[in-house]
């Protein structure tokens, strides 16, 4: 018998109840629950009949298209597992995640062809006609605890690991995020983050499709063109992290845009400056804070929208289902049936992912308020000691960002004869100078706290999902940790 908690009943049960209904509008490209659920049929009835069997990894490389989600349902109803590999990397680094997965088959996008040739895999062409009458999978043994995604983590530090997610990891992440958010079968739902990517299943996209929602599928994230698409399209709902809003409201369009159909505007992935919040609050759409991480399918802190204005900058309290705690060091530890198993062949590194009694380590430090919200002061690793002081850098980044002149931020500590560490901040801004920013932060900030030196670039390197890539600033001449 099937499990009862897998993704595969999803669009079985969709297509039964609102065949016709829209799942994905992409580019103006309509497709139906029925055309999703048969699409993935046949594709998972292809699987079978070349060889694949329950367990096996199916990668693609792919921008987010109704071809890739198909492939995504398909593996739910074969047993796969689907790997998305992320289209920002080199041949180098797509070959080692390819090497450590094994996958027995990689379908490819055309446009993706030549990279994934150098590779040296061997590769099919995502989205080629299959030849297979649809047929019913559902007496295959497709348990809870089988894996459905593996999702390598961003690897800012050493290589990248395997986080595997099983269906009932996506089944509770997304029960509890339907729970806090009540997406309904009403709602239009703007993906943006990258398929490659937990967030691009796990945060709105699953959950819309369960409830028979409408997913305006977008193959990348352009913010001029995610702009028009919020009034074009009337937008309900969407998800991105801190630099998908600041890169729309950035756009020259973004002081007229009309953003009133905007229910739920969720952020997660890094710190959201409070500055930015004010800004989207005061267009009358509310982002609502949130945390997660890959290991934990992504979602455990959610901001209830009643309290989005008085709790600004604050992640929230846990998600149903999800308990956390703090360790002595301030640690935020997670439990719940939404935390993965561990990483993929890596037992060393799943045990250093949990502690003795069985938590999830996020390594992100957090306070908890009186009132049982949490918020998220930095990473644990990037904490550094100036004169036997602690600094997170995001508290000092949040400063920065509140400037008028200063476009992006990111702050590292780097080494200093007399404090030991000191903070060194890499700063976009027009117009303004060091001394400038060095009263702003003081007039704001502990002494301590305040960079001791400022570097002037043009763009703060990022990786697929908008996150620093602090190790790349690292490199700059003359920075040493």
């Amino acid at each position: 018998m099937s499990g009862q908690h897998t993704i595969d009943r999803w669009i079985r049960d969709r297509a039964r109840t609102t065949p016709e209904r829209v799942a994905i509008d992409h580019d103006g490209r309509l497709v139906t629950y029925r055309e999703l659920d048969e699409g993935s049929s046949a594709l998972a009835a292809s699987f079978h009949e070349q060889g694949l069997r329950r367990g096996d990894r199916v990668a693609t490389l792919t921008g987010s298209t109704p071809e890739h989600v198909q492939v995504f349902y398909a593996c739910a109803k074969a047993g796969l597992v689907l790997l998305p590999l992320s289209w920002r990397l080199s041949p180098a680094e797509l070959r080692y995640q390819l090497d450590d997965a094994e996958p027995a088959l990689f379908l490819v996008e055309d446009v993706y062809a030549e990279i994934a040739a150098a590779t040296g895999h061997v590769f099919e062409r995502l989205g080629s006609k299959v030849g297979v009458r649809p047929r019913d999978l559902s007496a295959e043994e497709v348990a809870d605890e089988d894996g459905l995604l593996l999702i390598y983590t961003s690897g800012t530090t050493g290589k990248p690991k395997g986080a595997l997610l099983t269906h009932a990891n996506c089944f509770w992440t997304n029960l509890s995020l339907e729970l806090a958010t009540g997406v309904s079968q009403d709602d239009v739902v703007l993906q943006v983050l990258p398929q490659f990517h937990v967030g691009g299943w796990n945060v709105l996209a699953l959950l819309a499709w369960w409830k028979g929602a409408t997913v305006i599928l977008e193959r990348e994230f352009e913010p001029a063109r995610a702009l028009r698409l919020i009034e074009e399209k009337r937008v309900t709902t969407m998800m991105g992290v801190p630099a998908t809003y600041l890169f729309m409201a950035q756009q020259p369009a973004f002081a007229d845009a009309d953003l009133s159909s905007l229910e739920r505007a969720v952020v997660g992935g890094a710190p959201m400056p409070e500055a930015l919040l004010e800004l989207y609050a005061a267009r009358g759409a509310a982002i609502v804070q949130g945390y997660g991480l890959t290991e934990a399918a992504p979602n455990v802190l959610c901001l209830p929208p009643e309290d989005a204005v008085r709790k600004l900058g604050c992640a929230g309290k846990p998600y149903p289902f999800v308990d956390v705690r703090l360790s002595p060091e301030s640690e935020l530890q997670v439990r719940g049936p939404n935390v993965f198993p561990g990483y993929w062949r890596n037992e060393e590194a799943t045990a250093a992912a949990f502690t003795d009694d069985g938590w999830l380590r996020t390594g992100d430090v957090a306070e908890r308020d009186d009132e049982g919200f949490y918020r998220i002061k930095g990473r644990l690793k990037e904490m550094f000691i100036s004169g036997g002081e602690n600094v997170y850098p995001a508290e000092v980044e949040a400063v920065l960002h509140e400037h008028p002149g200063v476009t992006d931020a990111a702050v590292l500590g780097v080494a200093d004869e007399r404090w030991g560490e000191v903070g060194m901040a890499f700063v976009v801004a027009d117009g303004i100078g060091e001394d400038e920013l060095v009263e702003w932060c003081r007039a704001r900030l502990a002494r301590f706290k305040v960079p001791k030196s400022f570097r002037f670039i043009g763009e703060i390197p990022r990786n697929g999902m908008g996150k620093v890539q602090k190790q790349e600033l690292r490199t700059t001449d003359g920075v040493t940790s």
